[in-house]
């Protein structure tokens, strides 16, 4: 499960068991997040938590880096069983926008941040499954 953490909203995405495809699943109140994760690893495997790790151009943490060290350290506790990595998440913002634009939405469906925090997960949970080959 890929997580794009945000103060606001979270952007989840998820794998088939076969790690094939990346799916979006859905957008949640960060308020609300961790009951949610505790729900859904009730009624589905999840053996990874893959979040985000902001970082500027120089490679240096982000300025929201300080909001998600701490719900990374809270995960870790509460899923002491569960796998936690990390992955780059620049540019994964303008990425899901463009793809956006590619799949023809409108300008008005472009507008929903909680679509692109989505999108954003998937792009980042596919490109993490590239890499593992």
């Amino acid at each position: 499960m890929a997580i794009d953490y945000g103060v606001r909203r979270t952007g989840l995405a998820v794998t088939d068991p076969e790690r094939i495809i990346a799916t979006g699943l859905t957008t949640v109140e960060t308020p609300r997040l961790m009951r949610y994760l505790e729900e859904y690893c009730k009624r589905e495997e999840v053996d990874c938590f893959l979040i985000g790790e902001p970082k500027q151009m120089n490679n240096t943490p982000s300025e929201s880096a300080q909001y998600i060290e701490p719900f990374v350290a809270m995960l870790a506790a509460r899923f002491p069983d569960k796998e936690i990595a990390r992955i780059d998440e620049r540019f994964t913002s303008k990425m899901a926008f463009q793809t956006m634009i590619d799949g023809g939405l409108h300008r008005k469906q472009r507008q929903n941040k909680a679509l692109i925090d989505e999108i954003s997960a998937t792009i980042m949970l596919q490109d993490y499954m590239r890499s593992k080959g």
